[in-house]
């Protein structure tokens, strides 16, 4: 039985979507078979495993609104033991039209629950808003990984998550559980970088994941070749973080 885990956090440019498309890509490579949903209107994680975006048909809008079933969405992507149900700008629209939807927080839940037979893990990267994208994404996922950027603001807009993760689990979905924060754009240079380290890991403890994510030139070029870190500069430090936090997953869920 796999593990669906959604990727949250609804400040943008915290490492979401890098997250997702990198440990997606290195739970590949460790053998383990994927499955990666983009629920994010900009569609960077559809582009950062080199699909044309313009010419998806059938994604994550179509799953929503219940016209394709899954597997008619699903796509094999170029990364071993990874596929992709890809998203399109036209899921901006998709919180429109839920909203006159009975059950609207429970669409994606019962549109891949099924998938959880097929896959030992299904990646969920969400938008960058608490909205209806974000819920639906949450309600249908065993776990939520939360990026957390080494940088000013970083916990600025956490205590708001962390509460709609409480509404998630009381009204919609009683086992979704916190997988952990994962630190992302993390530079040991810096004492912010330390600061913020620090901060995190004394207020969340166990919560944190022990693998941090450095800041790695490598890790930002690799989305515009339509790459995972792993098939870009597997050599890279930007994938040997990917990969400590991928086996860091397995072996936390193997126990």
């Amino acid at each position: 039985m796999g593990k669906i885990i959604a990727i949250a956090n609804q400040k943008g440019g915290v490492g979401k979507t890098t997250t997702s498309v990198n440990l997606a890509a290195s739970l590949g490579v460790l053998e383990k078979k994927v499955l990666l949903i983009d629920a994010d209107p900009q569609a960077n994680a559809t582009s950062g495993l080199g699909i044309d975006v313009e010419s998806v048909e059938l994604g994550t809008y179509q799953l929503l609104e219940h016209s394709s079933s899954a597997e008619e969405t699903i796509i094999k992507t170029e990364s071993p033991n990874l596929d992709l149900i890809p998203a399109h700008i036209d899921l901006v629209a998709i919180e429109i039209e839920l909203v006159e939807m009975e059950q609207r927080e429970y669409m994606l839940r019962k549109a891949i629950r099924h998938l959880k037979d097929q896959y030992d893990y299904i990646l969920i990267d969400c938008a960058p808003s608490l909205g209806l994208l974000t819920l639906n994404a949450l309600t249908a996922s065993d776990s939520v990984i939360i990026p957390i950027q080494c940088e000013y603001f970083a916990l600025e807009g956490l205590g708001k998550l962390l509460n709609t993760i409480k509404s998630v689990q009381k009204i919609h979905n009683n086992s979704l559980d916190i997988e952990g924060l994962l630190l992302t754009m993390f530079d040991s240079r810096l004492r912010l970088s330390n600061q913020v380290v620090e901060e995190v890991q004394k207020h969340f403890d166990e919560m944190v994941f022990e693998t941090i994510i450095q800041r790695n030139v490598r890790l930002s070029e690799a989305p515009s070749y339509g790459e995972s870190i792993i098939n870009y500069d597997a050599g890279s430090k930007g994938a040997a973080n990917y990969l400590s936090l991928a086996q860091e997953i397995i072996t936390k869920n193997d126990a």
